[in-house]
């Protein structure tokens, strides 16, 4: 029988206990939900934050700090590649001084390092001094000791000597194109950054981007996993690959050094430029140094690299330039004549004399340059006026920098040709048309010869053939034409004017059996604050073969003991040449 409950008071009912249970079963729905979300970002999202914390602490150095991108040269025959600048790891030796107990200890120590570092006594106390102290767990001996002497020092199981890896820039090359390389040295907070050459132009690229950690921690110290650590792998530096072709770097610094010594010169600098291209294939400055000591250099003047860095007069290596504007512009045919009276007056204060104050009488346009006659080049400028003048040598390149990828890198100084009125042919043109009164670069010098060599185009000069991402991309750095500065029968009519001063005239030791070589020398007295001093610079630039050139080249010597470049520039030019001929296999054409 159906009992009224409603009789006794009491209501029966089963909602509170579903609320209750829809409760729960919805926090715990909310709770899985939560669990699975954070899951999904720690294992899919922060994997890579988890997995470098998990993996230890080196791991996570590697993960936040990127490593430095490394530097090649290479074989422009093969392809083939040689590290030039690279990472490797040494070690820090140290000595915990707590575990020296007396005076014989630190003696002992003192004594097995100064027998595998090679200390003197002075040295020996140094070291002997911080180690007797007794109360330093971490006293720095010695940086960067390879493992080969840390096994050694190992053998005398010395109380108190530790050792820490560290990963140091490493030079194999040594001085092998020290200044086009550059160096890793330290900022004034200690931080490593690229100088000089190549780590310094490109330090950004090199370095990479640092990664980061960002989160929070418990009062002791440990990460808490769930407070939204966030986690930015690093992104390690660019590695480059040179246009330097390391035989010819080789055999052209240590043809250029020993020439150096041997003439007394003050420095000596050498390029070899790929005329079609503007590819460098070796850049010599000389002194050099070694980027693995770099601390050693006689002075900080060593790291500069005197091919882009230095600027001087160039003498009558500029005469060619003059020569193939008045060819270009049709002020002038290959069949001119000019009639030499040794003198040229009422442009300057002093009248303009030729070398040694010769007088050559009638003279061809090739005969201007094999003689190397002064008042012949002004002959050619005041053909042109002042205004043509001016354009053509700021159109092969003089005057402003040619943005070649290497630090320090100057213009030359062309200032003194806007001095006076445009229309007029001034002192200032008139010396600049042989070379005296502007300054120029190498680096200048070689590609506007360059621009001759290859039938009238002024080419971008460039030192880095790739550059290889951390991602795997790699750009690939084509030639650059910046304009055509003469047409190619200017070009060809100076190119066999060149061949003629190797033939013809004083620079017969530039030329090379069997090949057209084309070039010009340059002895150019240095100025200064009381006029030309009796001091010269030394200069050869020239190309071949002539019909297709396979290099171009200059040569430069400063302040060398003898007299004219061909004694000095044009023969080390020769050497250098027939050993580049030899080593791209040229067929000899005559």
């Amino acid at each position: 029988m159906f009992r009224n409950n409603y009789a006794s008071g009491r209501v029966l009912t089963k909602e509170p206990k579903d609320l209750r249970l829809r409760l729960i079963f919805v926090f715990f729905v909310l709770l899985g939900t939560l669990t699975a979300v954070r899951l999904f970002y720690l294992m899919i999202l922060q994997r890579d934050f988890y997995a470098a914390l998990a993996g230890g602490s080196r791991e996570v150095f590697s993960n936040l700090f990127p490593e430095r991108g490394s530097i090649f040269i290479q074989d422009s025959r093969t392809g083939e590649e040689f590290p030039a600048a690279m990472n490797r790891d040494y070690f820090v030796v140290f000595v915990d001084t707590r575990e020296i107990k007396n005076d014989a200890d630190a003696e002992n120590v003192t004594q097995k390092l100064a027998e595998i570092f090679g200390y003197d006594e002075e040295k020996k106390l140094a070291v002997f001094l911080p180690i007797n102290k007794r109360d330093d767990p971490y006293e720095p001996i010695e940086n960067k000791v390879d493992e080969e002497m840390v096994d050694k020092l190992k053998e005398f199981n010395l109380p108190g000597l530790g050792f820490v890896r560290k990963t140091f820039r490493f030079y194999p090359e040594g001085k092998l194109a020290s200044q086009v390389i550059g160096f890793l040295g330290k900022d004034q907070t200690g931080n490593d950054v690229g100088r000089y050459g190549i780590e310094g132009y490109w330090q950004k690229e090199l370095a990479g981007s640092g990664g980061f950690m960002t989160g929070a921690r418990s009062p002791a110290g440990g990460l808490i996993p769930l407070a939204g650590w966030s986690f930015s792998a690093a992104e390690d530096g660019v590695d480059l690959l040179l246009t330097i072709d390391r035989s010819l770097q080789y055999k052209a610094c240590e043809k250029l050094a020993q020439a150096k010594e041997e003439y007394g010169a003050v420095s000596a600098a050498l390029i070899i430029m790929d005329p079609k291209t503007g590819a460098i294939r070796a850049m010599c400055s000389v002194p050099e140094f070694d980027p693995n000591q770099y601390g050693s250099a006689d002075s900080a003047d060593g790291y500069n690299n005197s091919t882009i860095f230095t600027q001087y007069e160039p003498g009558s290596v500029f005469k060619p330039i003059t020569m193939a504007a008045a060819l270009n512009d049709g002020v002038i045919t290959a069949e001119s004549g000019f009639n030499d009276t040794g003198s040229r007056s009422g442009l300057c204060s002093k009248p303009i004399k030729n070398a040694s104050e010769k007088i050559y009488n009638y003279q061809s346009m090739s005969e201007i340059l094999e003689n190397s006659v002064n008042t012949g080049a002004v002959y050619l400028a005041e053909k042109l006026g002042k205004k043509k003048f001016v354009e053509y040598v700021e159109n092969f390149g003089f005057g402003i920098k040619s943005g070649i990828e290497l630090d320090s890198e100057v213009s030359g100084n062309i200032d003194t040709l806007f001095e006076n009125k445009p229309e007029k042919v001034d002192c200032y043109t008139a010396t600049a048309s042989f070379g005296q009164g502007i300054t120029a670069t190498p680096l200048q010098l070689i590609s506007a010869f360059s621009a001759i060599a290859n039938g009238g185009k002024l080419l971008k000069p460039y030192i880095i053939d790739e550059i290889r991402h951390a991602d795997g991309s790699v750009d690939k750095i084509k030639p650059k034409e910046i304009r055509q500065v003469i047409d190619s029968r200017a070009a060809m009519l100076v190119s066999g004017m060149l061949v003629n001063v190797i033939d013809k005239g004083h620079a017969k030791q530039a030329g090379v059996k069997g090949y057209y070589v084309g070039g010009k020398t340059g002895t150019a007295q240095i100025s200064g604050p009381g006029g030309y001093s009796a001091e010269t610079n030394h200069t050869f630039v020239g190309f071949a073969p002539i019909v297709d050139p396979k290099f171009a080249m200059i040569v430069k010597f400063e302040k060398p003991q003898r007299t004219w470049a061909d004694g000095t520039a044009a023969p080390v030019f020769g050497d250098v040449a027939d050993f580049i001929l030899d080593y791209y296999q040229v067929p000899p054409e005559r």
